[in-house]
């Protein structure tokens, strides 16, 4: 397990407690302006500490955390849980999202005229 210290850099944080799943993607996350540290956007090399609020924006949808803990290094989940405090909204709820239609049987040769315009109708790209 990781030692407690007093500061830790913003990226390798965030990467830590898994609020993302790669370093470099906890980088990329800071440079593109998408993590910030009490109020303000973060670098990756900034640093946090206890009490620091950091909030992440990751696939639509902003988790908002109070750092408790500072870590650098990756632990499981049950430890990653208690070095913050999710003060996140609800997560947005998931759209269902259709069955894919349009999909020919393997074998059945190419699509028809009638069969294509079929398609494109159905993917909006012909109108009605």
């Amino acid at each position: 397990m990781a030692t407690d210290e007093t500061t830790a850099r913003v990226d390798s944080w965030i990467w830590a407690v898994r609020l993302i799943k790669t370093r470099s993607a906890a980088g990329a996350a800071c440079r593109g302006g998408h993590v910030k540290v009490n109020g303000d956007r973060a670098k990756p090399a900034q640093h946090v500490k206890p009490g620091d609020e950091v909030r992440v924006r990751v696939e639509g949808w902003e988790r908002v955390v109070e750092v408790t803990r500072v870590i650098s290094k990756r632990v499981g989940p049950p430890v990653a849980a208690e070095c913050f405090v999710d003060q996140s909204p609800p997560r947005p709820p998931r759209t269902e999202v259709p069955a894919v239609a349009g999909l020919r049987d393997r074998g059945t040769g190419r699509p028809t005229k009638r069969d294509r315009r079929d398609l494109e109708r159905l993917h909006g790209l012909r109108p009605s």
